[in-house]
Formats: C-alpha cells, sequence, structure tokens
C-alpha cells in the first residue's frame, strides 16, 4: 500500500513539473495585409489574449516601439533579402545596434532569426544561401560585443529532410549536405536552437492517399507502424533525428512556425483549422514531448495572428490566421 502510495506521488509530481515546464505558446505576427490593426492595438490584442511570445518578420520601429514594456518575448528576423549586406561584420554591428541595442532591455528579444528557409535546393532562396552562414556568424559577434542575452538561428524548412519516414531514418538531403552541416557545426558550437518551421497541412496536401487527415489534424486513435499518433511529431522527430546525424546531438529545436488554413485549397476549412490548432496547443500544453523526445517541452509560434489578404503564393497562404483582421477570434483558442 505504501508502495502504491508513493508511487501515486511520484505520478502527481511528474505530471505538475511537466506543466509548469510546457513553454507558452507563441505567435507569428505578419503584416501581409492592407487592413491590418495598427501595432499598438496588435500588442493589445497579444497581452489581452494572454499571448506572451512573438515572431516578428521585419524591424519595424512601429512594431518594436509598441512592444516596449509589454513583456512580450520576440523572435525578430532578418529578411533574406538583408543577409548580403550583413557579410559585412560592421554592418551587422550596426544592424544590431540598430534594432536590438536601441530597444533593449524595453523589448524582450528571446531570438534573432537570420533568414527564413533558405536552401541551395529551392529556386526561390537558393540565391541567399551563399550568404547566410556568414551573416549568422557577424550577427553572433555583435551579439556576443553588446552582451546581449539574445539566441541567433535560422529557420529551416522540412523540405530539406529526405527518408523521413520512419522518422528515426531521417537525414538532410545530399544535395545541401556542404551548406547545411556548417550552418549545424555553427549552432552547435555557439549553443543555439535550431528553429524549424513544422507544417503538418503541406504534409497532408503533398500526399492525401498515404497521409489521413486525422493522422495530420491529432484525431487519429491508434498510432501507425512507426509508433506515432500524428504528423505532427513525426515531423519534429524526423527534424530532430537529421540534425542529429548532422553533428547536431542535444541541439534544441523551436518550432518557429506551424498553422493550417481555413479557406483556399484542399483540406483547409474553419473546421479542420480549428481542430488543428486547438488540438497542436493542448498537446504542447500537455509537455509529454514527442516519441524521440518525451517530456521535452515543444516551444512553438503559431503562423499566424491574422489572414493576410495581399499575401503572395497558394491562395491557402492569405488564410492562416487566429484572428480576423478586426481582432475577433476565428476559433476559440486558450493560449
Amino acid at each position: 500500500m505504501a508502495n502504491l502510495f508513493m508511487f501515486l506521488i511520484v505520478g502527481m509530481v511528474m505530471t505538475y513539473l511537466q506543466i509548469i515546464e510546457a513553454q507558452p505558446i507563441g505567435v507569428c505576427y505578419g503584416r501581409n495585409g492592407n487592413n491590418l490593426p495598427s501595432a499598438q492595438d496588435v500588442v493589445n490584442l497579444y497581452k489581452a489574449n494572454g499571448i506572451t511570445n512573438m515572431r516578428v518578420y521585419d524591424p519595424i520601429a512601429e512594431t518594436l516601439t509598441a512592444l516596449k514594456g509589454s513583456n512580450i518575448e520576440i523572435i525578430l528576423d532578418i529578411p533574406n533579402d538583408n543577409l548580403q549586406a550583413l557579410t559585412d561584420p560592421n554592418a551587422a554591428t550596426n544592424w544590431v545596434n540598430a534594432n536590438i541595442v536601441a530597444y533593449s532591455p524595453d523589448v524582450k528579444f528571446k531570438y534573432i532569426n537570420v533568414g527564413n528557409e533558405i536552401s541551395p535546393a529551392n529556386s526561390a532562396t537558393s540565391k541567399f544561401a551563399p550568404f547566410l552562414l556568414p551573416a549568422l556568424q557577424n550577427v553572433q559577434q555583435a551579439i556576443t560585443k553588446f552582451q546581449l542575452q539574445v539566441k541567433v538561428s535560422t529557420a529551416i524548412e522540412t523540405g530539406i529532410l529526405t527518408n523521413t519516414y520512419p522518422p528515426s531514418q531521417s537525414v538532410f538531403r545530399d544535395d545541401i549536405s556542404s551548406f547545411i552541416n556548417p550552418l549545424i557545426g555553427f549552432l552547435k558550437q555557439n549553443n543555439l536552437p535550431v528553429l524549424a518551421n513544422i507544417y503538418p497541412y503541406f504534409g497532408y496536401l503533398g500526399d492525401p492517399a498515404h497521409v489521413p487527415l486525422p493522422y495530420a489534424l491529432f484525431t487519429q486513435q491508434n498510432p501507425d507502424p512507426s509508433g506515432y499518433r500524428n504528423l505532427f511529431d513525426a515531423m519534429l522527430d524526423a527534424t530532430y533525428y537529421a540534425v542529429e546525424k548532422a553533428g547536431g546531438e542535444n541541439l534544441p529545436i523551436v518550432v518557429s512556425e506551424s498553422g493550417w488554413p481555413s479557406d483556399g485549397g484542399d483540406g483547409a476549412s474553419i473546421d479542420n483549422a480549428g481542430i488543428y490548432y486547438t488540438n497542436l496547443i493542448s498537446h504542447v500544453k500537455s509537455g509529454a514531448g514527442t516519441p524521440h523526445k518525451p517530456g521535452t517541452p515543444i516551444e512553438i509560434y503559431l503562423f499566424a495572428m491574422f489572414d493576410e489578404n495581399i499575401k503572395i503564393g497558394a491562395e491557402t497562404e492569405k488564410y492562416f490566421g487566429v484572428f480576423h483582421p478586426d481582432k475577433t477570434p476565428k476559433y476559440n483558442l486558450s493560449f
């Protein structure tokens, strides 16, 4: 009986620790809309909904000023087309001084994301690939110079992985090894996280014959043959395994984007998106981690705060918002 009592106590303590260690839910603040609220109204909306973390895609003075004193922790992006300039160490120092030092400590910078989804195998971003590592190195040097407690990284996308099923077999594509391995080495050397944009929606959209919708929406009851109950965990673990095989053992991964569109394409609906966001938040808050990283809290940023009516690309790109531009919630979410 005493042993049973101790077992129950230990279980309760472990559950409690998982809850208090669970990461807050962040939301990405994209601005590709001509009908969006002012930056100050956006910050107020984050605070009113208990959203304590934000990703910002460029250093807009209006946004950074509105964030002063808000206690919202942010990822601040350096856009891809800025990277070539930052291969000059002086330019990187000036960028950090103008956009980080000038707003610190009133704005709580958590990460600087240098470039988004850059890959030499992607025709849209390949031209930026030669500049990424030098820019990362120079921004890191500037962060060290100014003695800032901000972590530098870059956001990758899962299209640069191959052999992703089962996730334990995942590796980075051979044709980008000379690009990705030095990046992982830099992050490892400086104890920096990997940022990864993870979208089960696109996994489902790309192979609906083999990716059941319930598997992508966290509603599948039984595990697949590899032991996974949902596509998000499989994609996140596939990224972990690939990073480890590239020399990044024990590097943390921050999910810098994840979302589901409510319109504009196959599987895109209010119902599906609401189910995905609700179940993703619940999964993250549970502190359960993934099969490869059980009990490891997942830090995540939902994409995105608002629908963005002038965003280019597929029609679905306009409909990832968890709020409407008039600040009313699209779904009943608890952040």
